[in-house]
């Protein structure tokens, strides 16, 4: 790997902070909503994600999977613990016994994940998750991820009106991101995000001033052990976040080996157990502090390409810095101005070229009317399922309904059982 000169090495890590920090920073607001925490609490929050967050990237970095891959909230598991806590009164539970629930399943799904890495004892995931599965995986992340940030430039009222004004800025600083990567010079291309963001942020100030006033903080870091309730022996609550936590580390076998394949290496079976065990050990201390479970974000693959700088060094800076955010409150507090608007604008321009790895992890293949169902039934059934409203599955037991309605682990999940049941390779070698 060339070494980038300190110049560009400099605006690359900044560039890395930034992506870290819009890929972070809405969960936990959501989170605290959604229980109906104080702001105090909630500001708890956000400083315990960006700290953690940021650690949790070094360390896979140095450490673990030793790539330049994100590792954040896990998507799937942010959209569980919400519906989760949504279905507090159907379930008849109060949100702290959901929050204990959660919390239980968490710590007893990231002990196991952690000690099946620590001997070795994981080699069945790569026997499930197979490179087909992991092309479903590819193409039905980027369909949800550009769905979810398609949805998110649109600026709305509480009572959902559209605020045209500053959802024409977003839309205009996407298209701005993306032609600096296509017509812009190679250095322009590189930190498309970069700018974009500081564009559209600049912008967005001048024009909407009264929308970016700097949420109160407390002046020092602390935290407080289970936020959302202290860990009990709900059952239920903690089967369906056990399951659900085993089901997202599909995405660390995914994510490693695409960008693995990006570097042109092979993605040993010691880097992917250290990125198990990290994951388990990170489940466990984020429930210990009120946040969602963290995976590898496959999606990295489209931010790399995007940037063009794949050097290690800048991602590890951007970690530091995350951590540095949320220990120094003024710094946190001012983060937290960034429109989302503007931040779901250059995710969607930059998650784009996530089609172009999903697209290309089938290039060997060779389908004809019948083995396009290996690909198809899945991808189009999780899209079907994404396409509709939440609650064409209200019918459904409310436990399994964060399941059964999610479209991405729906299309996966089908993908592995037709991948264990139907004969391919066979049926190949016949035809």
């Amino acid at each position: 790997m060339v070494k980038l000169p300190s110049f560009t090495a400099a605006f690359a890590s900044i560039q890395w902070f930034v992506f870290i920090f819009a890929n972070t920073a809405v969960v936990p607001i959501s989170i605290g909503a959604a229980f109906s925490l104080d702001s105090q609490t909630i500001a708890e929050l956000i400083r315990n994600s960006l700290v953690f967050t940021g650690i949790a990237c070094m360390l896979q970095g140095a450490v673990g999977h030793r790539f330049p891959l994100l590792e954040g909230h896990s998507g799937f598991m942010w959209g569980l613990v919400l519906n989760l806590c949504y279905a507090s009164s159907a379930l008849g539970m109060s949100l702290p016994e959901i929050g204990g629930g959660i919390a239980s399943g968490m710590l007893i799904a990231g002990a196991i994940t952690a000690v099946l890495a620590a001997f070795n004892l994981l080699n069945f995931m790569e026997k499930i998750f197979t490179p087909m599965v992991m092309s479903v995986f590819l193409f039905l992340l980027t369909f949800q991820l550009v769905l979810i940030f398609f949805d998110g430039m649109f600026k709305r009222t509480e009572d959902g009106l559209v605020l045209w004004p500053e959802t024409l800025l977003a839309f205009a600083v996407a298209v701005f991101t993306c032609l600096l990567k296509i017509v812009g010079s190679e250095k322009m291309g590189n930190f498309s995000i970069l700018i974009g963001i500081a564009a559209g942020w600049l912008t967005y100030r001048l024009l909407f001033p009264e929308d970016l006033s700097m949420p109160s903080n407390a002046a020092t870091y602390s935290f407080t052990l289970f936020p959302l309730g202290e860990p009990n022996l709900n059952v239920p609550i903690i089967v369906v976040t056990c399951v659900a936590t085993l089901i997202n580390l599909s995405n660390s076998i995914t994510a490693v080996k695409t960008v693995a394949r990006l570097y042109g290496e092979e993605a040993t079976r010691s880097a992917i157990n250290r990125s198990y065990a990290l994951n388990g050990l990170f489940s466990m201390a984020g429930a210990a502090l009120g946040l969602v479970s963290y995976a590898p974000f496959a999606s990295t693959i489209g931010f790399l390409q995007s940037t063009g700088i794949f050097d290690r060094k800048p991602y590890l800076i951007g970690g530091l810095l995350m951590s540095v955010a949320g220990i120094v409150p003024m710094m946190s507090g001012f983060l937290a101005t960034l429109p989302v608007t503007i931040g779901n604008a250059v995710l969607f321009a930059a998650y784009l070229q996530l089609l172009g790895t999903s697209i290309n992890s089938i290039r060997d293949w060779a389908f004809d009317s019948v083995s396009i169902f290996r690909l198809a039934l899945p991808v189009l059934t999780g899209l079907g399922v994404l396409s509709v409203d939440p609650s064409y599955f209200n019918g459904v037991p409310t436990l399994v309904q964060p399941l059964v309605s999610n479209g991405f682990i729906v299309g996966v999940l089908l993908s592995v059982v037709m991948e264990l049941i139907i004969p391919w390779e066979r049926r190949k070698r016949q035809t």
